[in-house]
This record gives structure tokens, sequence and C-alpha cells, in this order.
């Protein structure tokens, strides 16, 4: 199944590197209305109105810096928060006002947001792992474009409801629909960009396989301190947070600790395997593996967590017609030591192109004519602990900024955050289940055991 075609890129100068399932009715909470998108989207000099949903660190360290960066070239400016803790509204507020220079208005959930506010035209969507699609689809269905924080979605009607979503708002006006960017940030970096050109050009051959490790020494990763013991039911929404997850007792610690618990969170496969596996769909165009087996395990911070700290997944990609050709993919990580570190290697018979370092080289290959050559000048991938706004956060940012003005499909529009989505529920299945997962594209479910992997 191919999904709609990722964004073209425009050809660059390779002289230098040739040297060497489910309806959005199943699921509750969404907005039956579906409203006429803000008259301010349609004027190319008017200004364009973004509303934060979720007040959350990435938004306060990376998301917000990113959106001030091209705030005022662009003309956008942002006039409404929403969260449900009301911890997070003030602080929220003050943070955003403190930076804009103007009062902003605030509401008590997304929903609320958008059956009050008049004047929101976006909004960056940064809410819990497994709230993002629900969040874009309500979001999409109130007329507004959406910056959405990946992972798009931790399970496949989720995935499934958000991508006919934004299609159904594309087939509903001739302006572009709903413009999504999915925070793969991958796809506005600079080497990404000259190195998926590369492979394409067919200069590098068949990709053989593909090395992805995501290693940290971080005991405290995802954990909130004492701030947990902060956070009151009273002072929040716990039902209206749950969304389409099993009604459950209070838990703070799931609340703000989240991708520590699953199913609000698969952790690592959801914060850091998705961004690697997310250029494997981009540079080859195969929007799936065929077929994935993972494994892990608690095995050094035993703090209540459910999420694995250690995690491998090995998936096989493919043409569906012919089993014959493709290549393996391992993606491991673990939490608790941090030898290693962050490879993002891409291996063929005439060499290697290594991401982190932004290079291609006749790495592990005898007699090949590759010489080691920069992919780019500028910063090739961040490293695994870096969670600010760097150049690629800028640059995803703003291409989603001027998307929104040109109703041009942005770099990682929907279609890349359900190819990852895809590949995180199949290894999320497998270490699950124990067994190889596959995704059946009729019924767009990801199957393990000959069943249709729920997970919750």
């Amino acid at each position: 199944m191919k999904l709609s075609q990722i964004t073209k890129l425009t050809r660059r100068n390779f002289a230098k590197l040739a040297s060497a399932g489910a309806s959005v009715s199943a699921l509750p909470g969404i907005l039956k209305a579906q409203q006429a998108p803000s008259q301010n989207v349609a004027g190319a000099n008017s200004r364009i109105n973004v509303a934060c949903v979720g007040f959350s660190d990435r938004f306060k360290g990376a998301l917000l810096p990113s959106f001030l960066k091209s705030k005022e070239e662009l003309n956008f400016d942002i006039v409404a928060l929403a969260d449900l803790w009301s911890v997070r509204r003030e602080e929220g507020q003050a943070a955003i006002e403190s930076k804009i220079g103007h009062g902003i208005d605030v509401y008590k959930s997304d929903e609320e947001l958008y059956e009050k506010a008049k004047n929101v035209d976006a909004v960056i969507i940064s809410t819990a792992d497994f709230q993002h699609a629900m969040h874009t689809v309500h979001a999409v269905k109130s007329g507004k474009d959406s910056y959405t924080e990946k992972p798009l979605a931790e399970d496949m009607d989720a995935a499934n409801a958000v991508l006919d979503a934004v299609n159904e708002a594309r087939k509903a006006n001739n302006r572009g629909g709903a413009i999504v960017q999915i925070g793969s940030q991958r796809r506005s970096g600079k080497a990404y960009h000259i190195a998926n050109e590369y492979i394409r050009s067919g200069k590098f051959g068949d990709i053989t396989y593909v090395d992805l490790c995501w290693n940290v020494n971080q005991p405290q990763r995802w954990r909130r301190g004492d701030l947990p013991s902060k956070l009151k039911e009273a002072d929040t929404d716990w039902k209206r947070w749950l969304l389409d997850r099993p009604q459950v007792k209070f838990d703070p610690r799931k609340y703000l600790e989240f991708r520590l618990f699953w199913p609000y969170s698969s952790g690592i496969p959801g914060q850091w395997m998705c961004h690697q596996i997310d250029t494997v769909s981009w540079f080859t165009g195969f929007d799936y593996p065929r077929w994935a087996m993972a494994g892990g395990g608690i095995y050094a911070w035993k703090d209540g967590r459910q999420s694995a700290d250690t995690f491998t997944t090995i998936f096989e990609y493919g043409p569906d017609d012919d089993q014959n050709k493709g290549f393996q993919v391992v993606f491991s990580s673990r939490q608790h030591n941090s030898a290693r570190g962050n490879v993002e290697k891409y291996h063929s018979k005439i060499g290697t192109i290594d991401l982190i370092k932004g290079t291609v080289s006749n790495e592990g290959v005898e007699r090949a004519k590759l010489e080691t050559t920069k992919l780019s000048e500028s910063e090739a991938a961040s490293t695994a602990a870096d969670t600010g706004a760097g150049n690629m956060e800028i640059d995803h940012m703003r291409n989603w900024m001027e998307c929104v003005r040109s109703r041009k499909q942005p770099n990682a529009p929907v279609e890349a955050g359900y190819s990852h989505a895809v590949a995180l529920v199949m290894s999320n299945a497998s270490m699950r289940e124990g067994m190889r997962a596959a995704f059946d594209k009729a019924t767009r479910q990801v199957m393990v055991g000959g069943k249709p992997f729920k997970g919750f």
C-alpha cells in the first residue's frame, strides 16, 4: 500500500557525492461538528493565530523557541493555550506571554478551545504520546492546521482515524485541506535531504542493512522528581486525559511520567525509534516494514515503570511482490549505558552513509571507489539527549508555518507519521506478544499470531 506521495524535494547538485481502520466515529470524545476554517488563513498577508495544545517541556524548550524564530517574519502569533491541568495553564500562560509580549486566552481542554475561540487558525500539539492522533483529529475536524509532535500514534485505530480525518479535509476544500506537520524534524535537516536524494539517485546502490542505535545513561529520563506529588485530581480532568484508554484510578505518575507506562506510551520506540525509522521509510519509499521482531525488558531501572529500559527491534523492508529483495534494519536502545551512543548508518555493497557524522564513505567495503565526503557543512543529526531548539527543529517549524500560508504539504505530512506509527505498533505488538508482527494493508491493522494487536 502506498500512502500519498511524500513531499518532493528540490534536486541538488550531487557532484561531490558522486565522487565518493477505524472510523473517526469509533473514537470517543471527537468533535461531531466540522467547523469552517478561519478566514485569516486565506489572506496572503493576514496574521496567522496559533494556540498551544498541551504546555509541555517539549513545547517550552523546543517548539516555542522554534516558533519565535520565524514568528515576526511570517506574521504569526500565539493567542491561546489549552491544558487540562490548572498549574500548567498558569505556568504556560506566564511563559508564553513573557515571550510574545501580550496576553493570551486559556482553556481547560482542546475541545473548549475549538468551541469558544474564534480567532485561532492553527495549533501546536504537544500532549501525551497516546493523545497526539486524537487531538489532531479534534483540530482537523475543527478546521485548524496542526503541528503535531511525534509519535503520531501508539495504536492503529488512532493512526487510521487521523489519516482519515486529514484525507477527508483534503477532499472537502480546494485549499490543501488541513496542513498537518508531524514533529519528525529530520525531514527538515539539510544533511538528511541530501542523503535522501543521493540514495534515490542510485549512486549508493541498493541498501542492504541499516544500523540504528540510541543509547543513553539517564536514570531519571522521563521521571519528574517530586512533581507528581503536586498534581491533584481536582486540578485536572483525569477522564478526559484518558481519552480512549481504559478508565482506571487516578495516578499522577501516569499523568506526568506517561512515557514510563503502557498504554500511554511505548517509551523508547515511541520517543526515539520513530525518529530514526522515519528516515528509512523516507529514503527508500517503503511505507512500512514487511515484518518486525522485537524484545526488551526492565533490566536496570526498577522504579515501577512498565516501559522497557532496554529494547531491540529487527525489521525487514522490501517490496511485497518479491520476498527475495529488501534489506534488514536493526534498532537498539538502552537507557543505562551510553556506550556506542547514537548510530544511523546505511550500508550497501558500495559503502556507508553515516548520518550522525554526515558522511558518505567506503567504510566496511574493500576496494570501493567512494571517498569520505561530507553530506552537509551544517549539522547532521542531533545527539541522543538533546531536546532543545536545534537547527532542524527551527527549520521544521518554519516549514510548517510557510505551508500554512502556501497551503502546500509540509516536509513531514500525516503520511510520514502514519508510516512510523505502523513500525512502532509492529514493534510493540511483537515485544508484548513474543511473536513476529506484520501489517495487514486490507484491514489497516498490525497482526500478531493471526489477530489484530490492540494493546489495551
